[in-house]
């Protein structure tokens, strides 16, 4: 399944974020930016993780000889592998530069400033890759996903739900029924924010969906969750907010609970299993302002759920709770108003 995805814009060096949805044969991601005077070397890394995580490939312009060279390699198990160098490198210190990875089956693709620069074959399946990350002496003005078949791929803005919580007009519905006048594309169901086509009546008993999804907000997670798999909610923090909350509950309790608390200029982390609590995690930065838009992205991998917020890495969450199958509810409640959500 293809996923768009919102680009990272400026982000802070070094920066790690999620790819959704990992990768895909014809995917390509772009990175622009500016590498920086009298720098040594910088890294453009496509990860299976984020943390002590094998490299699938690693793009390693250096500059410690004349003329400055490129190093790809693949770190794996614990070890790097045979280099490969390049030594009409298209990075030159002080310049801007625009770097495209194409997927393919055997190999990636590179491109620098729209000319082919090198091939890079597969060492590691692409299909393990879900991190980017970027380190080194270069600034980055953007990091952007192209899907393949972009334009039947699933608009994030318009994230399709199995369920809409709390409406005004009619009990919770387990799935929507399509008007017979009105079709939809075979596994595209109706998006919540296109409105109704004029002349076609609304059928009975049923009200108009809203353009957003309202709060609280409750779906269920199809399948249950499973490592790689994402969840991406995007929305607004009151003005005057003081709380907010995100759970992801299983039958037994909460896996978890992601409490933003605005009062306390904190974020809490934690596990309810049988009605007990756990110990509170208060570490870590505040990625919310009150007034502001957020992007949050739960990424759920093998040994913990990888939190970020806005492109940055907010925080990792050890998991208390297994099978993750079992975990097949996403709550959303507080002083937040939601533009989309992606599950």
């Amino acid at each position: 399944m293809a996923y768009n995805q919102t680009p990272f814009y400026n982000p802070s060096i070094p920066f790690t974020g999620s790819i959704h949805g990992g990768l895909q044969e014809g995917k390509i991601i772009s990175i622009s930016g500016r590498i920086l005077p009298g720098i040594d070397r910088f890294h453009v890394n496509l990860q299976c993780g984020s943390t002590n995580a094998d490299i699938a490939l690693q793009i390693n312009p250096r500059y410690d000889s004349h003329p400055s060279y490129v190093v790809t390699n693949t770190f794996q198990n614990g070890k790097w592998g045979s280099e490969e160098r390049m030594y009409n490198s298209p990075f030159p210190a002080g310049s801007t530069f625009s770097l495209s990875i194409t997927v393919t089956q055997q190999s990636y693709q590179l491109t620098v400033n729209g000319s082919h620069f090198m091939e890079y074959r597969h060492r590691i399946p692409f299909h393990q890759v879900d991190t980017i990350s970027v380190g080194g002496k270069v600034e980055i003005s953007n990091i952007t996903f192209q899907n393949p078949m972009q334009a039947f791929s699933a608009q994030p803005v318009f994230a399709a739900q199995p369920v809409f919580a709390a409406q005004p007009v009619f009990a919770p519905q387990v799935a929507y029924p399509t008007q017979a006048a009105l079709p939809s594309y075979p596994g595209f169901p109706m998006q919540p924010g296109f409105p109704m086509q004029h002349g076609f009546p609304m059928q009975p008993g049923f009200s108009m969906q809203p353009a957003v999804p309202a709060v609280p907000y409750k779906s269920m997670i199809s399948g249950g969750l499973t490592p790689g798999r994402t969840i991406t909610i995007q929305g607004t923090v009151h003005p005057q907010a003081i709380r907010f909350k995100v759970n992801l509950s299983h039958p037994f309790g909460i896996a978890l609970h992601y409490n933003a608390r605005l009062d306390e200029n904190t974020v809490v982390r934690n596990t309810n299993n049988g009605g007990q609590w756990g110990n509170e995690e208060r570490d870590g930065v505040m990625p919310f302002q009150r007034g502001k838009h957020f992007t949050l992205t739960i990424c759920c991998e093998k040994q913990s759920f990888r939190i970020v917020a806005d492109g940055m890495q907010a925080h990792n969450y050890r998991h208390r709770f297994s099978p993750l199958t079992q975990i097949s509810t996403l709550e959303i409640d507080g002083d937040i108003s939601l533009t989309s959500v992606q599950v």
